[in-house]
């Protein structure tokens, strides 16, 4: 697969086809985690380019500069915080400074997270701790902090959740597959709890992805999408966005609690590890 691929530059995101409505968004604020790079970045610009304002954050300053001037450069208002969703000190003052600078936030997307490849036998207590605390437990305080921004302020809110398709299980990544999990049915229950102050609640489960998450993984080159999917192919950064955009838009107002599922057919055809399973499968026992 090729970095041009792996990594669309400021003019592929500012130029491909819009799918929604031009000025959609208009007049809204939308909160992106993991805005830096891959689908975070693809989605900040697809909000951008429909009318919002953006706000982006997460660990890597530089890959959020990137975005940020890209997206200025459209004229877009946007607002750049590096920060970790792991520390709940750090979430609250984000939601803070982003309600300051904005007077609002309308859309959360939480897109932030991570994980590593490893039989779940020998997962270290930090290494299930540490996907743990940011595949669910910052997805969490993001959603709690902002919720009570929208309870505070009267307003209504829309929450996407960018999570995993972990219905067949995700061998080799157990520690994510349970935090998936977890942010799937934590927000099926508070799409109901939540519903009486009007915030919605969705979840987006990719499959494989073109994007920089690809590179931590052997062999995920472009002969390999072959077995991934009946479409054989990878899906693209826009593709998510996309969905992550039509999600938050008025069109699905009455949709709340759901995951969809955006991975080409993946989960009832083709392989987990469409590169060729991991070494330390065979040498495990049974």
């Amino acid at each position: 697969m090729s970095e041009s691929r792996r990594r669309p530059d400021h003019v592929a995101l500012s130029s491909a086809p819009l799918q929604l409505r031009d000025g959609l968004f208009a007049g809204q604020s939308v909160l992106v985690s993991g805005g830096g790079s891959g689908i975070g970045r693809a989605t900040a610009y697809r909000f951008a380019r429909l009318g919002a304002r953006i706000a982006i954050c997460g660990r890597n300053a530089a890959r959020l500069d990137e975005t940020a001037n890209g997206l200025r450069s459209m004229g877009i208002d946007v607002l750049a915080i590096p920060m970790t969703i792991r520390d709940p000190d750090e979430v609250q003052r984000l939601v803070e400074r982003v309600t300051q600078h904005f007077g609002a936030i309308d859309v959360l997307v939480n897109n932030a997270g991570g994980q590593f490849a490893q039989p779940a036998i020998d997962f270290s207590i930090k290494g299930w701790n540490a996907v743990i605390d940011t595949n669910l437990n910052g997805t969490w305080y993001m959603m709690q902090a902002t919720a009570r921004h929208w309870r505070d302020s009267g307003k209504e809110g829309v929450i996407v959740n960018v999570v995993a398709g972990v219905a067949r299980g995700m061998p080799g990544i157990a520690h994510s597959c349970a935090a998936r999990a977890g942010v799937i049915y934590l927000s099926r229950t508070l799409a109901v709890e939540w519903a009486p102050l009007r915030i919605r609640i969705n979840c987006v489960a990719p499959g494989v992805i073109a994007s920089e998450g690809l590179d931590r993984y052997d062999g995920l080159t472009a002969d390999a999408a072959w077995g991934a999917n009946p479409q054989h192919r990878w899906g693209e950064p826009d593709d998510v966005a996309d969905l992550c955009c039509y999600l938050a838009s008025p069109g699905m107002s009455f949709m709340t609690g759901e995951v969809i599922t955006l991975d080409g057919g993946q989960q009832l055809w083709g392989e987990m590890w469409p590169a060729g399973r991991p070494s330390w499968f065979g040498s495990m026992p049974g």
